[in-house]
C-alpha cells in the first residue's frame, strides 16, 4: 500500500516535458530516475545528475544479470533504467518518474506490467510545430527531423495508458493532472487487493 508508482512519461519535442516533470518533482513526492549509459560525458554534466557514467562492459553485465528496467542502443552507446535505484525509489514510497521514449516505454511495461505509461502531447501536431519553430535554437532539417520522428512515434499510442495534453501556459495543470491519474489508480481494486480480508480484520 505504501509502495511508490512507477510512472513513465513520454512525448515529443515541444510537449513540455521537462517543465511538467520540474511541477511533479517539486512536490517532493516524486523523484527523477537517472538513466546509465556508457558514452562520455560532455562538459558541464554530472555524474549521478545528467547519467550515471559506466563502462559497456557494466553496462552488458548489468543486462546479463537483469538489472536493466530497459535499455537501448544508440549511436554505438547503451542508454538504460537501473533496476536496483529504480526498486529502491519504488519502495522508499516515493513516485519514480521515468523520462523515456516509446522503445523503452514499451520495455518498461513488458517488465513491470504495474508501471503507468502516459504520453505527454501539445494540444495539436501544429503547436508542437510552432513551438520548435519559435525556440529559433534548432535548424531547418533538424526540426523536420523531430517533426517526422513525433509521426513515427505517435503510431505506438496504444501502447500507453493515459494521454495529457500540455496547452500553451498550462503545464502546471498538466501535471496537476498526472497526479490525479496517479490518485485514481491507488484507488483501483487491482493495486488493492485483499480489501475485504482487511475490511474485516478489524
Amino acid at each position: 500500500m505504501n509502495k511508490g508508482l512507477m510512472i513513465v512519461i513520454s512525448g515529443p519535442a515541444g510537449s513540455g516535458k521537462g517543465t511538467v516533470n520540474a511541477h511533479l518533482l517539486a512536490t517532493g513526492d516524486f523523484v527523477y530516475s537517472v538513466s546509465a549509459t556508457t558514452r562520455a560525458p560532455r562538459e558541464g554534466e554530472i555524474d549521478g545528475v545528467n547519467y550515471h557514467y559506466i563502462t559497456k562492459e557494466e553496462f552488458l553485465s548489468r543486462i546479463e544479470s537483469g538489472d536493466m528496467l530497459e535499455y537501448t542502443e544508440y549511436c554505438g552507446n547503451f542508454y538504460g533504467t537501473p533496476k536496483k535505484e529504480a526498486e529502491e525509489v519504488l519502495a522508499s514510497g516515493k513516485n519514480l518518474i521515468l523520462e523515456i521514449e516509446v522503445e523503452g516505454a514499451r520495455n518498461v511495461k513488458a517488465r513491470y506490467p504495474e508501471a503507468i505509461l502516459i504520453l505527454l502531447l501539445p494540444p495539436t501536431f501544429a503547436v508542437q510545430e510552432a513551438r520548435l519553430r519559435g525556440r529559433a535554437t534548432e535548424t531547418e532539417e533538424k526540426i523536420l527531423e523531430r517533426l517526422a520522428r513525433t509521426k513515427e512515434e505517435l503510431a505506438f499510442a496504444d501502447a500507453y495508458d493515459y494521454v495529457v495534453y500540455n496547452h500553451d501556459g498550462c503545464d502546471r495543470e498538466a501535471a496537476q493532472e498526472i497526479q490525479a491519474i496517479l490518485q485514481a489508480e491507488r484507488a483501483t481494486l487491482r493495486r488493492n487487493a485483499g480489501v475485504a480480508e482487511r475490511y474485516f480484520a478489524n
